[in-house]
């Protein structure tokens, strides 16, 4: 006999924006990444310090909250 695998409960509204979130936020500090490492003024560099900081933050905040509703 074979098992009958159970579906998992459809994703809420908030376990989608989480995930839509983290994955923009991804991209966010991907291309705050990609800006750092091709700026060549003093002015832009820090600003992109401070930008890959704020992202990393949000980053570590989005995954603590997917990880409470348990969507990690």
């Amino acid at each position: 006999m074979g098992f009958i695998k159970k579906k998992s409960p459809p994703a809420t509204y908030n376990e989608k924006y989480l995930k839509d979130e983290i994955k923009m936020t991804q991209n966010a500090i991907n291309i705050a990444y990609s800006n750092f490492n091709n700026a060549t003024d003093p002015d832009l560099i820090d600003c992109y310090i401070y930008q890959l900081n704020s992202e990393q933050k949000r980053y570590k905040y989005l995954i603590e909250k997917a990880r409470e509703c348990g969507t990690l």
